[in-house]
């Protein structure tokens, strides 16, 4: 490593013993020259403890807390939220949410100012049974939830002896998405990190049936604030509604545009220079 290299600085700052096998330097020239989109493959990245512990978290896909979709473009299991995550489940996210990692991620993608989705919107623990696979496609581009632009997306596989005989690769796909460009095997403890765009298109091959595979995963989203987002300051409630009921003046807050309370404000303001 060269001098200027900032890899053991940026990896200091995690409270996680990330292994990464090239410089974060290498690793963004690898990300942005990718083809057929901008994406890496990081083998060994996270402690296999930790990935164990993930796994033994994993709750029966009889457990109530998955949702099971069952689609003519993907067949696959997500679960429901992020507040069912127990302890193991719950640190790992919230090291992946940390601003250590996202500064990581920064370093070896470009994308600056990244926020991650504490919601785990179409997210976290992800399970293919026999026969499960995701069509072509290319990402939603928006958390609905949120509000905000999904711009990565990271994979993290949990699949100990896995082969290639039982099918559930991911293949990253060309920009008219004709032609699948590459094959990337769904291994214990591979992450893969990818450009969400509409362009971006990629697919699971289906689990192959009959070998008694189940492909486990673990995923995240990555966002950034939307460019054409209209940015103010604070914006307080005219004073004559803070003699009401907490409850309605939050209510009457959060329902009327901005510029309907600075209309508000300024004829409070004629309203007292007229009794005056």
């Amino acid at each position: 490593m060269t001098t200027t290299d900032r890899t053991s600085e940026v990896l200091s700052f995690l409270r996680c013993n990330l292994s990464l096998s090239r410089s974060v330097t290498d690793l963004l020239d690898d990300y942005r020259h990718a083809k057929p989109f901008p994406h890496l493959v990081l083998d060994d990245l996270f402690p296999p403890e930790e990935l164990d512990a993930l796994l033994d978290e994993l709750p029966p896909l009889s457990n109530e807390n998955w949702v099971h979709e069952r689609h003519q473009g993907f067949v696959k299991s997500n679960f429901r939220s992020a507040a069912y995550l127990q302890e193991h489940g719950y640190a790992f996210l919230s090291m992946l949410h940390s601003a250590a990692f996202l500064y990581l991620l920064t370093e070896v993608t470009g994308i600056k100012a990244l926020l991650p989705d504490p919601y785990l919107r179409e997210a976290g623990y992800h399970v293919m049974e026999e026969g499960g696979r995701f069509e072509v496609h290319a990402d939603s581009n928006t958390d609905h939830y949120c509000g905000l632009h999904r711009r990565l997306a990271l994979i993290v596989y949990l699949n100990k002896d896995w082969r290639p005989e039982l099918g559930g690769q991911l293949e990253l796909w060309n920009q008219d998405a004709t032609r699948c460009e590459k094959v990337i095997e769904p291994l214990f403890n591979r992450t893969v990190i990818f450009e969400v765009a509409d362009s971006n298109f990629h697919a699971v091959r289906p689990v192959v049936a009959g070998l008694g595979a189940r492909r486990k995963s673990f995923a995240a989203y990555f966002h950034t604030v939307t460019l054409d987002l209209e940015f103010h300051n604070s914006i307080y409630s005219p004073t004559f509604y803070r003699d009401q009921d907490p409850l309605i003046r939050r209510i009457v807050r959060a329902t009327l545009p901005p510029f309907i309370w600075a209309a508000l404000k300024e004829l409070k303001k004629r309203k007292m220079s007229n009794s005056a």
